[in-house]
């Protein structure tokens, strides 16, 4: 038995070195495309950075285009023998997916909203139904419909009035997350001739069901800049500025409260927060500073009774307390602590409801979801056994009402939608998502997290799944996954899609590296700015254990990540190439100095919280020893595939154009290094949820073709 054991294992090993080979000699035989050098000298604070395809930045540039096309063609040519798996692993992802699929209705303000999808349909159904959900279905958008004839299609910012008769709109065609509004008689179906363009899409209305207020973008940047106040059916060319962000490090948005009473602007950056509020029921009035601005002051607001309840990180709150205060004297000095700061629990968001208070917070990395009277008789937290969940309160709109709305799911475990009775604690199962082939058994799989020691001694927590029957023995394969940045946490979540890896031996890990808050504030803090490499070398750190561990080995190890993490990928490889045999970098962010130098570029002004701003010398030093473009040197770089979309208005799509003609330059070695551009989308990727599919299947189809794996 044990000669059969071994003897297969060096089958496979034979037949995956087979493939690399075979795919090595087809490189051989197609020639890499080669973007032209022209000389660009980049000079700050007496240092001067030689870019040789700067020129690439040029999207009206045909030479830009052509390289562009000439490296899909590449990308074409190289992937031919996986074009069929990639249909396969397509349909076999699809198939999990039930299609004439809808969502669970909730109620609001007399109607039960559904969004449904048909079969055969890329795009939502938005409906709803007055009353009872045995009432006559009325349809809000087709999205199928509305979509035809664009490769790209976003609708987004739903907003009824509250007469329930007008719903305002975004619709974006391009990807660039320009949104334009449209206004929809909802009792005749017709749309107002009056559209409102380059806007973020969303919107809110007055009380008065005439005035609507909304954000508009800077044509250039595409920061959110400036809130107009519309009146229905008028010309947009005489709409009222009602606020204008000038500090261009911030952006703004405008919102109703769940009470319904007040209308609320927000002004934000990475480290400061603002808000301004109005009578809902005055729309023409004056709007209100609730607190005016400090440097490193967040708080978020809403509304209850005649208060407004306020999470916030007043006084160095690092995990941020809840607090109070009249609406009739909101400065902070008048601010009354409701739940105190805790130095190990991060407060991340209260639901406000007419009896109950709900307060979603993260416990060493784990999330909570605390319920407590207004009146003081209960205080109590849900229940979940596992260090590898998710769960999360979602769409609780109704104010008076006992019933919480929250989702739950695990690594192993399908989303389940549960309501729960916060005065009985009795809950009903409102769906579980199916997985359909007949196929998935959640009994199969095993999922748990382990910890890893980072160079600096700290801790780095990995939530991990795999089939039970994986053995730890160096030669599983395995594909790591970050973000790391913005304090932005990935938790550990279900995927249907991610079992066509798993089922082929895959084990699927999510690296929580600094730079996220998976741990708390703190560890954000130790993510960002002058800390920013500690998010490089916890990843780094992560792979070292996994391989340590036995769980696979350097030759089975993949790494992916996007815009964030793209820079987080384009960073390791940098640092430690050897680890990876293949690497997924999808829209990365890579070329930072040159990025956060040029404030003409979307979202660099309201970045340098975030990464620094090298216009100062100390951080411009900083940020160029660990930027993937300014770091490529001659050395060899595992496989690599990255991905990027012409129209990504966040990361520019000539920042990984950049970086792999440069890596094309300088890597040595036999190992296949890929672009691909979507010439028709942006930042997301493809519209429709099941285009979207196509490109996971690209992806996973290249790993899976380093490790040998066909079908």
């Amino acid at each position: 038995m044990k000669n059969l054991v071994l003897f297969s294992i060096l089958t496979l090993i034979f037949a995956a070195s087979c493939k690399k080979q075979e795919t090595v000699e087809k490189a051989m035989n197609i020639a890499e495309p080669k973007a032209d050098k022209i000389t660009k000298n980049l000079e700050i604070h007496g240092d001067v950075r030689v870019d040789n395809y700067y020129w690439l930045n040029d999207r009206d540039n045909e030479e830009v285009i052509d390289y562009l096309e000439r490296e899909n063609d590449y990308y074409n040519k190289m992937t031919a023998h996986t074009k069929d798996f990639q249909k396969d692993l397509f349909e076999e992802m699809k198939s999990r997916i039930k299609e004439d699929d809808e969502s669970v209705p909730y109620f609001f303000n007399g109607y039960y909203y559904i969004t449904r999808y048909e079969k055969g349909f890329d795009y939502p159904i938005y409906s709803r139904k007055k009353d009872s959900l045995e009432a006559e279905e009325e349809i809000l958008f087709n999205v199928n419909e509305m979509a035809k004839g664009h490769s790209y299609y976003n609708l987004r910012g739903i907003n009824v009035s509250k007469d329930n008769k007008w719903v305002a709109y975004g619709v974006d065609t391009i990807s660039r997350r320009k949104y334009t509004i449209y206004i929809k008689n909802l009792e005749t179906g017709e749309v107002l001739d009056n559209a409102i363009a380059l806007t973020t899409g969303s919107s809110t209305w007055a009380n008065d069901n005439n005035t609507l207020f909304y954000t508009r973008k800077d044509e250039q940047t595409l920061r959110s800049n400036q809130i107009f106040r519309h009146r229905k059916g008028s010309d947009p060319s005489n709409d009222v500025l009602v606020f204008e962000e000038k500090d261009e490090t911030f952006g703004t948005y405008v919102y109703k409260t769940k009470s319904n009473k007040y209308l609320v602007i927000g002004s934000y950056s990475t480290l400061t927060s603002e808000f301004q509020f109005l009578n809902a029921d005055n729309p023409l009035g004056e709007f209100q500073i609730l607190q005016e601005r400090t440097r490193g002051l967040e708080y978020g607001i809403s509304h209850y009774g005649n208060d407004f309840y306020i999470v916030t990180n007043k006084d160095g709150a690092k995990n941020f307390k809840l607090m109070k205060v009249s609406e009739e004297n909101t400065s902070m000095d008048n601010w009354e602590e409701v739940i105190g700061h805790r130095d190990d629990v991060l407060l991340e968001d209260v639901d406000i409801f007419k009896d109950f208070l709900v307060v979603s917070e993260r416990n060493n990395g784990l999330n909570e979801i605390r319920i407590m009277r207004w009146d003081g008789a209960a205080d109590y937290y849900l229940p979940f056994n596992s260090e590898t969940y998710t769960a999360y309160t979602m769409q609780n709109v109704e104010f008076n009402t006992d019933i919480l709305r929250y989702s739950y799911n695990s690594l192993t475990t399908p989303a389940s939608i549960i309501d729960f009775n916060m005065s009985t604690k009795e809950k009903e199962v409102k769906k579980e998502s199916e997985v359909l082939g007949g196929k998935f058994k959640k009994e199969n799989y095993e999922s748990k997290r382990v910890w890893a020691t980072a160079e600096d001694g700290t801790k780095i927590p990995i939530s991990m799944v795999y089939r039970k029957e994986m053995e730890q023995n160096g030669e599983n394969p395995l594909l790591l996954y970050a973000y790391g940045s913005y304090g932005s946490t990935i938790d550990p979540y279900f995927s249907s899609v991610r079992l066509s890896l798993l089922d082929r031996g895959f084990i699927y890990a999510i690296a929580h590296v600094r730079g996220g808050q998976y741990l708390g504030r703190e560890w954000y803090e130790d993510g960002k700015l002058l800390n920013k490499k500690n998010t490089f070398t916890d990843f780094v750190d992560a792979s070292k254990f996994l391989i340590a561990e036995n769980y696979t080995s350097n030759e089975h190890l993949y790494a992916s990540g996007g815009s964030a993490g793209g820079l987080l990928m384009g960073a390791v490889v940098n640092m430690a190439p050897e680890l990876y045999n293949g690497v997924v970098a999808a829209v990365p962010f890579v070329d930072v100095v040159t990025t956060m130098l040029d404030d003409s570029i979307p979202l660099t002004t309201g970045e340098y919280d975030e990464w620094g701003n090298p216009n100062e010398e100390d951080y411009y030093n900083y940020i160029k020893s660990y930027s993937p473009y300014d770091n490529v040197e001659e050395k060899e770089y595992p496989n690599m595939l990255v991905t990027t979309g012409l129209h990504d208005s966040q990361v520019q799509y000539w920042e990984p154009a950049k970086w792999v003609a440069k890596l094309r330059e300088f890597k040595t070695g036999d190992n296949i290094l890929l672009l691909q551009t979507n010439m028709d989308a942006g930042h997301g990727g493809a519209s429709g949820r099941f285009e979207a599919l196509k490109e996971v299947a690209m992806d996973y189809a290249f790993i899976l073709d380093m490790e040998g794996i066909s079908d």
